[in-house]
């Protein structure tokens, strides 16, 4: 990941002197990701499979997915082109990865700031959404092992019924491959499953009970293991 991180430093040069276009920058993020996801199937034997892409709405809509690895952060920026992630602000202190939060450009909240995080959150997932991007979130707040069932933190609800959209709950075990405080990644399959959409209309709290009910039952079923 170092190796192929710092080839990329001739593309940011590149980038930053046209002035970091958007556009430019999700590309070269997505070629990014694309060339780690290379490496860990070659090198470790780590693989993905997607289930029920058909469940993906045609418009663009809100993402929630379990957090169980830094796989999936890499990962959903080639299964969603153009994706705007909330990201906690911390990962700014990243070299490289922070200049492509910041340009491509993700949702960046301070989770100490309170409120204003939240309105924040709201007001740059609308402007997302209007340009025609889907926004990913990870309701958990951050990664869980995947032997712990899945709850949710505040404001996914918020998010739910200030935007009006559709939700789209997609599934994943990542964890029993690269799970936080693992030394070592494992080869294997991970599942990728897109569940049933959510309509809006709901109250947040019925929204909160359903997804949560969605991901758990789909976390609850066998998981195809081997490479």
């Amino acid at each position: 990941m170092a190796l192929w991180t710092g080839l990329f430093a001739p593309a940011l040069a590149i980038l930053w002197l046209c002035g970091s276009p958007e556009r430019g920058v999700r590309l070269a993020s997505r070629l990014w990701a694309r060339g780690i996801l290379i490496g860990l199937k070659w090198l470790v034997g780590l693989t993905y499979a997607e289930r029920d892409r058909h469940n993906i709405p045609d418009e663009p809509c809100l993402i929630i997915a379990n957090h169980q690895s830094t796989w999936e952060t890499l990962a959903f920026l080639i299964l969603f082109p153009d994706v705007a992630i909330v990201a906690k602000q911390e990962l700014l202190t990243i070299p490289v990865f922070s200049w492509f939060l910041r340009k491509s450009p993700m949702i960046l909240i301070d989770r100490e700031s309170g409120s204003k995080a939240v309105r924040k959150m709201v007001d740059e997932s609308r402007a997302a959404l209007d340009q025609g991007r889907s926004v990913l979130i990870f309701p958990e707040g951050t990664r869980k092992p995947a032997s712990e069932p899945i709850a949710f933190k505040r404001g996914v609800e918020l998010l739910y019924t200030k935007l009006d959209r559709a939700v789209l709950p997609v599934a994943l075990n990542s964890g029993l491959f690269w799970g936080p405080g693992q030394p070592y990644k494992r080869a294997g399959t991970i599942s990728v499953s897109y569940l049933r959409p959510i309509e809006p209309g709901l109250p947040g709290n019925e929204f909160i009970r359903r997804a949560e009910q969605l991901l758990e039952a789909e976390r609850r079923h066998p998981w195809p293991q081997a490479a």
